[in-house]
């Protein structure tokens, strides 16, 4: 079977004077019947492509459904006078929201089940369930397209019936005020998407009244509640500057209050305890500080100082508790707690022990608590929910994630590595693979990188991951530029007119893996999905020459084309991140490495790229002209497959068993070039 091929329509893309021809851009319409056509019948070739190895796709399948326990509940939580978990039956794809009295003989109570909402939709995502503080409602945000337009409907926990009014096409993002019966809700523009409105709903009235509107096109509106429950915070944030506004918890038709104003450069997040607020801001501190102050001024002239700038420690989150302050911190590409005694300020560091780990922050709900509750994975450790001692430091395991399938975490080994990028900078780098690793260059190696906003990737545990590993892969993570494991600078230097930093990285950590007998190019693949894929992408560019497959997901590939339609979602707020290219200067340097605009005639590693239909975040035409223009330009025999769920958005299918299709898809892809039969 031939792949498609998409007919070429030049369409003229004009900026700072020069004209460059698009010969794909009319697959950017999304109702047209010939696009559709095109993208079904790549799905049906990528389908025969695969269909060889179609006993090998539904093994693995069957492995990666055996690491989920049939029925499993999730560590419960406290909140008000109720325990609160998610439990999953055998065979169902979604969870049921369920609750039990803390009193000793507390029953369970159902409160909703997801399947049933999902029933007759191929897709379903609750983005949120909030519970009000009188525990007698539920606000729920819902999305049966994948859009994430999603529609809030309010359930009455004491008989189980949902009220009679919803509220469609907003976000998820919704928090109860204090009284039980308002809630706060952000909306986004039905074309960019932007999230630029806070209204505010009261249960039984008809009309929602608007709060807050953000008329910056660069900045994003969300609405957030303190531990404590005092205050709801408005936030408006683009790349690299915030501003919050605040309002009584308890007065939440009241005008909210500036906190700040906001300063070009300047991050600031803000919580409450008791008689003061606590400001994380990095103002003179590119690694943020820590400080205090009280309703009677809350610009920065009346902040005082709690924990300094250190240039090795990026405090990422804060959490206020009435006798603790507890710092999220990450310190050499490792993250970790400091928690602060409110009452004599001194501070308690609480590290892990693995070599590469991932913890945050879980489920916090009682300002008065006493202790911490963490989640913790590590590469080879499962989710695990820890509670920390606020005093002492000590812990205990609550809950930790079931693996049946003869997983056992001894089999397999983690480990950090540092490698030099060509210009001299240290790279961290997390791999997992089995103690039987051979260093002659025999093992297969999946390298997957992300690098952009600011995000750190985590060494976390994937079940699914471990069909790859006992097949004798290795995986690795590249922490290139464009994350901050080393802090904020990290950050910088992959961004903007540094962006070829991120690019780079990979590459070289590419290069020392091969060279130091990991792998060879004959066996390294990569792997990276959204803005995670236009790293690789570039790299495919770059160096085809480092990898005989790449797997990318959502792929940001047009990069050019799609930040010079401020129509789109996500343009106008990403300028910090990208550059505007509407400057000459910032035109040029992205078109230098934009993905689609680089692809030239020569041998091409073989790919996969998937996509969603209804994407809201990278429009599903990015990769599907990619793949066009490489099937046009590539001069080897790789093999280039496009697959578009016409279904799904950004984040692919939902539901614990279809979800795992994703991951199916992309490791029988990897591994029927390793040559495994199918």
């Amino acid at each position: 079977m031939q792949p498609p091929r998409a007919a070429k329509r030049p369409h003229p893309l004009e900026a700072h004077g020069h004209v460059r021809h698009d010969d794909y851009f009319w697959l950017n319409q999304r109702d047209n019947p010939e696009v559709v056509a095109h993208l079904q019948a790549e799905n049906e070739y990528a389908s025969a492509v695969l269909a060889p190895c179609e006993n090998l796709r539904l093994r693995l399948l069957d492995e990666m459904r055996s690491r989920i326990p049939g029925r499993q509940s999730t560590a419960p939580f406290r909140e008000g006078d109720y325990f609160y978990y998610l439990r999953y039956e055998e065979g169902q794809e979604y969870p049921v929201f369920c609750r039990r009295a803390c009193s000793a003989n507390g029953g369970e109570q159902l409160l909703l089940d997801v399947n049933a909402v999902a029933d007759g939709h191929d897709y379903c995502d609750v983005g949120a369930f909030e519970v009000s503080p009188d525990q007698r409602y539920a606000v729920l945000a819902v999305d049966f397209v994948g859009r994430r337009f999603y529609t809030l409907r309010f359930l009455d926990l004491e008989n189980g019936r949902f009220l009679e009014r919803s509220i469609p096409d907003v976000t998820d993002n919704v928090q109860w005020a204090a009284d039980s019966r308002t809630v706060l809700y952000a909306r986004q523009d039905p074309e960019t998407l932007r999230d630029f409105q806070v209204l505010r709903h009261t249960l039984g009235s008809g009309k929602d009244a608007l709060v807050f509107e953000d008329g910056d096109e660069t900045y994003w509106v969300s609405v957030e509640k303190s531990l404590s429950g005092r205050f709801l915070y408005i936030v408006s944030a683009a790349t690299l500057t915030t501003e919050v506004r605040y309002l009584s918890a308890l007065e939440p038709a009241a005008e909210p209050r500036l906190f700040q104003a906001r300063e070009e450069g300047h991050e600031y997040y803000v919580t409450d305890g008791g008689d003061r607020f606590f400001v994380l801001s990095n103002h003179e501190a590119r690694n943020f500080r820590v400080f205090e102050t009280f309703a009677a001024g809350t610009d920065r002239a009346h902040w005082r100082e709690l924990v300094g700038h250190r240039a090795e420690v990026l405090i990422e989150g804060i959490e206020v508790f009435r006798d603790h302050v507890v710092l999220a911190v990450t310190e050499r590409a490792l993250p970790r707690f400091e928690v602060l005694d409110r009452a004599d300020a001194a501070i308690r560091r609480i590290g892990f022990d693995e070599a590469v780990y991932g913890v945050e922050f879980g489920d916090n709900h009682v300002y008065e608590a006493a202790t911490l509750r963490v989640d913790y994975e590590s590469l080879t450790t499962p989710h695990t929910v820890i509670d920390i001692d606020l005093a002492d430091g000590s812990r205990g395991i609550v809950w930790q994630q079931e693996v049946p399938g003869g997983f056992d975490p001894q089999r397999y080994r983690a480990e950090r590595l540092f490698v030099e990028a060509r210009d001299g900078a240290s790279v961290p780098v997390s791999m997992v693979y089995r103690p039987d690793l051979r260093r002659d260059g025999g093992n297969p190696l999946l390298l997957y990188g992300y690098g952009a906003y600011g995000i750190s990737v985590e060494a976390s545990f994937d079940g699914d991951r471990v069909s790859l590993l006992d097949r004798g892969f290795i995986f690795a993570i590249a922490h290139v530029r464009g994350g901050s494991e080393l802090g904020r600078d990290w950050y910088r230097d992959g961004r903007e007119f540094r962006k070829r930093n991120s690019f780079n990285d990979f590459i070289d950590v590419a290069r020392y893996l091969q060279g130091q007998g990991y792998t060879t190019p004959r066996q390294c693949y990569a792997r990276g999905g959204s803005a995670g894929g236009l790293l690789v992408a570039a790299v495919m560019n770059m160096a085809p020459e480092l990898f005989r497959g790449v797997s990318t997901r959502v792929p940001f590939v047009d990069i050019v084309t799609s930040m010079l339609d401020t129509s789109l979602p996500l343009t106008t707020g990403e300028y910090d991140e990208w550059g505007d290219p509407g400057d000459p200067d910032c035109y040029r340097y992205m078109l230098s490495y934009s993905p689609y605009d680089n692809v030239r005639a020569r041998t091409y590693p073989n790919l996969l790229v998937t996509t969603g239909l209804h994407d809201s975040q990278v429009q599903y035409w990015e990769p599907a002209k990619w793949v066009a223009r490489l099937r046009d330009l590539d001069t080897g025999d790789a093999l280039i497959l496009l697959h578009t769920d016409m279904q799904a958005g950004h984040s692919g299918k939902t539901g614990r068993y279809r979800s795992l299709e994703d991951s199916a898809l992309a490791y029988t892809f990897l591994l029927m070039l390793e040559g495994e039969p199918g």
